[in-house]
Formats: structure tokens, sequence, C-alpha cells
């Protein structure tokens, strides 16, 4: 885990989480965009703008936490689904926020990277993740996983698709494909597992979402809707998890 000297106020249920009972990596559902606008007679654009706020904040606690990675959970490749304005407003409110937040992510020292398929991306969204990877790639910090057009089967679909070519080239053993070959075709290769995974809105599902990568995974669910997450109920996240024993299967004394 990356150092930290953020002070956690008394206040806070993490300051009493011993450090090493932090996770390392956090992998969150930003769920209730829709229904916060909806609830307050807005359209849905106005809640994902909102959000940006919320990702912006919990961004830069985790990089002052000294967490390894935050991985989002942007857009999935289900949401193309939804009405072509709320589409576009997405896109649009992507490429916002990364032309705004590279010089942070550069000052607070934080990697960027992109999941997901490129293809079917808008061209002005490819090149701000491709410029945003490109400024960022040397940062030891923070590694930040923005999730986008993304869905977990299509990324076990594509990983297998990957390892089927190298075998029919000659370039792989077939009997040499273990979990880890698998893992390093992921879009997530060379980041760890996350450790928790947090889910706002109370859905109690993991909805396409890293079902390779979340396979020993806490689960922290929450009613709060995302536009409302704050910092305390991000730090009441991160001792739920540290109050869990993990016992990946095995029985602990």
């Amino acid at each position: 885990m990356n150092s930290s000297t953020h002070s956690i106020p008394a206040d806070s249920p993490l300051a009493s989480v011993p450090r090493e009972r932090w996770p390392r990596h956090v992998a969150v559902i930003m769920d209730g965009n829709g229904r916060w606008a909806q609830a307050r007679g807005l359209a849905r654009a106005m809640g994902h703008r909102e959000g940006v706020v919320v990702v912006r904040r919990i961004v830069t606690e985790c990089a002052q936490l000294g967490l390894d990675a935050l991985t989002l959970y942007s857009f999935s490749s289900e949401n193309w689904k939804r009405p072509a304005d709320e589409v576009a407003a997405l896109m649009m409110l992507c490429c916002e926020f990364l032309r705004i937040e590279r010089p942070t992510m550069l000052a607070r020292n934080i990697r960027f990277r992109r999941i997901g398929r490129r293809e079917g991306l808008p061209a002005e969204v490819l090149a701000e993740l491709d410029e945003t990877e490109r400024a960022t790639a040397s940062a030891t910090g923070l590694t930040l996983c923005l999730a986008l057009n993304y869905g977990s089967r299509t990324e076990i679909a594509d990983a297998a698709r990957a390892l089927a070519r190298e075998v029919a080239a000659g370039q792989r053993d077939p009997e040499s494909i273990d979990e880890a070959a698998l893992a390093s075709h992921l879009y997530t290769a060379g980041i760890p597992d996350p450790d928790l995974l947090v889910r706002t809105a109370g859905e109690i599902r993991v909805s396409n979402y890293l079902l390779w990568q979340i396979s020993y995974a806490e689960l922290h669910v929450t009613e709060v809707l995302w536009p409302d997450f704050s910092i305390l109920d991000f730090h009441r996240a991160l001792a739920d998890f540290g109050a869990r024993v993990r016992r990946f299967g095995a029985v602990t004394p």
C-alpha cells in the first residue's frame, strides 16, 4: 500500500482500524445517479453530473489515504441501451472530467487506466482516455481505473480468444493455460484484484462487473445514492472491510 500522511478524523469509523486491515484496491459500482435526479425533478444527466463531483472527492481521498487502486464502473457495455441523450451526456462528462482532472492526477501522482472495449466509443472520448493514460503513465501512486464500455463476460471471452490465437499460432501449449495465464489477458492485467467492492443505491447484485477479479472480494452495499455518497460513507465501507475475517476457503483457527 502506498504511504500516506493523511490524518483520519477521530470520529471517523476508519480511525480505529489498523492500516494493515485497509483494502489495497477498492472497486465501486456507482449506482443511483438517475434516481437522485428524478427524486428532485431533474433530468437524469444532472444526476450524472453531480456524480462526477463525488468521483473527484473519492479519488482524492483514495490518493490521500495511500490506497493502491480504485476502479470505478462508469459505463457498462449494456448502458448503450439507455436514451441517446443520456448516453451523449455521459460521454461528454467523461471527456470533461479527463480534461479537467489530468493536472490534478499528475499533481497527486495518480496513474490512470482505462478498462473495457475501445470499439464503439466516440473518437473524442478515446482521445481523452489515451492522452490521460499517456500523461500519467509514470505515476507511482494510486492507480485509477475507469471501466468504460465494460462488461466482464465480454472481457473473459476476449481473454479466451487471445489465448486461443496463441495456441493456434503455436505460441502456447494448451496445457500451460491456468488462472494466471487467463488473468494476464484480462483488461486489468497488472493490477491487483479488488479487495473490496462497494455498491451504492442498495442494489444487491454485481451487474457483470469484474466477475473474475472479485472472486474473493468483500462486498459492501449501502442504500446511499452515489451523488449523496460522502467521505464518511466511504470510511464506513473501508472500516466494514477492516472488520471482516477473510478466509479464502481455509478454516480460521
